[in-house]
């Protein structure tokens, strides 16, 4: 049977992934701000139901038309929850925006949410149906096993996270760049050291801009040579000290050490649906 992996390249291929419609503003962003809407059209809002209230807790990528890819840490098996495509601002009703219901949600097998420093921080969530694509709403590309990208490489992280330690979440989209730090820099002793594992990767540490409670799960988004957007990484967690503390990037997950792992659970529920 064909790789699930290169049926999503194909279809992604179809709807140009990783080449948004609306081009993020990318040129002005130093500290972080508020990312033109809908211009990474693949962020979702993972949303999970209180007291009768729908309430964003991470972000997550859209990677098909029925597949979300996540942070483990992001999902409790006891609440329900739902994925909002097309979202910009939380707070205010948009004609790009639609809710589905989750249909499976898929944690990995190797993760410990008591050990976060072993990694394997990620999570599958298929929709209980179809996501139409449109300007507003695309996929994402995944890059290939084993892509690592080189010191100071250029990505943005994106998300309604907490805009800084302890302060208030955002009702908009933000964006902000966060350079690749290679593994070897961020396991150096006064970096990250031992916690980090060839499966997580880091981004930014300048003590300045980084990710923060509520992006947890989205996307670290990186443009390749061919100037296609690809998501490189979920972000998996920041330092105990501090959101935009110095010589602590925050670590996401490597998208690229799971290529194998994505395959096998959408091929394992792909074909019925």
């Amino acid at each position: 049977m064909a790789s699930i992996i290169l049926v999503l390249a194909l279809i992604a291929s179809a709807y140009g992934c990783g080449v948004p419609p609306i081009e993020p503003d990318v040129t002005r962003v130093v500290n972080g701000e508020e990312a033109r809407p809908n211009s990474w059209p693949w962020q979702i809002s993972l949303q999970y139901k209180r007291d009768g209230a729908w309430r964003h807790t991470c972000g997550g990528s859209l990677i098909s038309t029925n597949w979300v890819m996540t942070a483990a840490h992001c999902i409790n098996m006891k609440l329900d929850y739902r994925v909002v495509v097309g979202k910009h601002n939380l707070e205010v009703a948009e004609s790009s925006a639609k809710a589905f219901q989750t249909l499976k949600i898929i944690v990995h097998r190797h993760y410990n949410p008591v050990l976060l420093s072993i990694g394997n921080d990620i999570a599958m969530i298929k929709l209980a149906g179809h996501v139409t694509l449109s300007d507003q709403v695309q996929l994402a590309c995944i890059p290939g096993p084993d892509t690592i990208l080189p010191h100071n490489y250029p990505c943005y992280i994106t998300g309604w996270g907490r805009l800084s330690t302890g302060g208030p979440t955002s009702a908009t989209l933000q964006q902000a760049l966060l350079p690749v730090v290679d593994h070897k820099t961020c396991t150096q002793s006064d970096w990250w050291g031992v916690s980090i594992r060839r499966s997580m990767m880091c981004a930014g540490g300048d003590g300045v801009v980084g990710g923060c409670n509520g992006d947890s799960g989205g996307p670290l988004n990186c443009k390749n040579a061919e100037g296609v957007w690809e998501v490189h990484g979920i972000a998996s967690f920041v330092s105990g000290l501090g959101c935009n503390y110095v010589k602590k990037p925050t670590v996401f997950t490597r998208v690229s050490d799971y290529n194998e792992w994505i395959d096998e659970v959408m091929g394992s529920v792909f074909p019925s649906q």
